[in-house]
């Protein structure tokens, strides 16, 4: 097999470059290891940048989004009694835009196979060759039978586990690694969202977060241990944790059937650079961030806008610069979302080895952006979304 671009993953960044590329006249395959089915199911976060609804609109990938979801114009923060409304729309002009990550990745799907380009689920065995050299290969198992898809460029979009950034020299990457020392324990449950925004609570007992798929379906979080023991939490114990750590006078939370439960591991990871040779990381396989900030799947649509436009210039025209600066660029906006990430998780969170005096000092915290035009407008402009650099 022959392509410009092979492309492994069918997540949002690796679905999303292809669909970049393909409105620009280049060819590429998607490699995935799982099923089309869970794929388009497996619910993540749901919070897009005012960037990234621009990026998914302007593609022509953005009807259902525009019908579907819900445009969130502030957030609140529940803390020692108060609470307290960020209004991006004063503060910036911009919102964000509540729209589960799976739809986002049933629209891209939907548009690739009605391009007629190569998609192939449950692809096995997947390797990465001669990515130092500019005819790098991919190796795979598909139906039961081995395969070389040869290529200009592969782009690494499978994941924090797949196998391209391994594929790297050891020597060739520098490792950043943050694992924090709690989890969210999040549910999916069948009832009306409490409060048409997001509230983001600081509680003695520990974070709580409330969020919303759609005006039928919530999602809400509490922060656990990392080994949490699901079996231990009952229904009636969810809902009651989560109702006294959000709780404020006048009010009530809703509750519901709960749909799916899990615990999800929070970390921060960069590695640098995210390219190696004709081998370009995007997403998670480049980064992670704790989810408190709603970053991960934005950082991924930023990065193949740019390696996008990168790889337009190149095919086209011959010219390598965006691809040289690709890395670069891209992680300049990176380590700002990490320091956003990381900011919204220490201000939040309760730490075990917490002393009274850091205490108090994250509750004044949250006093100074509740009674700061300056500090709220710092914390909208990072939550809506910094400048995506396409030069």
């Amino acid at each position: 097999m022959r392509t410009q671009v092979g492309i492994v993953g069918a997540g949002p960044a690796g679905l999303l470059l292809a669909h970049l590329l393909h409105r620009a006249g280049i060819d590429s395959v998607i490699l995935e290891a799982r099923s089309r089915e869970y794929v388009e199911n497996r619910i993540r976060a749901g919070v897009l940048e005012h960037t990234t609804e621009d990026i998914l609109t302007a593609a022509g990938v953005g009807a259902r989004m525009a019908a579907e979801g819900l445009p969130h114009r502030g957030i609140h923060l529940r803390f020692a009694g108060r609470d307290h409304r960020i209004d991006f729309t004063a503060l910036t002009g911009r919102h964000v835009m509540v729209y589960s990550q799976h739809k986002v990745v049933q629209d891209l799907i939907a548009a690739r196979i009605a391009t007629g380009r190569p998609i192939l689920f449950e692809a096995e065995d997947v390797a990465v060759h001669d990515i130092a050299t500019d005819r790098p290969r991919v190796s795979f198992r598909h139906a039961g039978s081995a395969h070389q898809l040869h290529c200009d460029v592969i782009a690494g979009c499978d994941g924090f586990h797949g196998v391209c950034r391994p594929s790297i020299p050891a020597e060739a990457l520098t490792l950043f690694d943050r694992v924090y020392p709690f989890a969210w324990l999040g549910i999916l449950a069948e009832a009306a969202p409490a409060c048409d925004e997001l509230i983001y609570a600081n509680h003695e007992r520990g974070f709580a977060l409330l969020s919303m798929r759609s005006p039928e379906i919530v999602r809400l979080y509490l922060q656990c241990a990392p080994d949490e023991d699901l079996e231990a939490w009952s229904d009636d114990r969810i809902w009651s944790e989560l109702a006294a750590r959000s709780a404020h006078e006048g009010f009530t939370l809703n509750q519901g059937p709960i749909l799916q439960r899990g615990v999800t591991p929070m970390r921060s990871f960069v590695a640098e650079p995210m390219r190696h040779g004709r081998l370009f990381l995007a997403g998670d396989s480049a980064h992670i961030v704790p989810p408190t900030g709603a970053k991960g799947l934005n950082l991924a649509a930023a990065d193949v806008a740019v390696l996008a436009r990168a790889l337009e210039r190149f095919f086209r025209d011959g010219d390598q610069a965006g691809m040289d600066a690709y890395s670069a660029t891209c992680l300049d906006r990176v380590w700002k979302a990490e320091r956003f990430s990381w900011w919204m998780t220490s201000t939040l969170h309760r730490f075990a080895d917490q002393s009274p005096f850091d205490r108090r000092v994250q509750l004044a915290e949250l006093s100074f952006l509740a009674g700061s035009t300056a500090a709220a407008t710092a914390l909208a402009e990072n939550y809506v979304g910094l400048p995506l650099n396409l030069a």
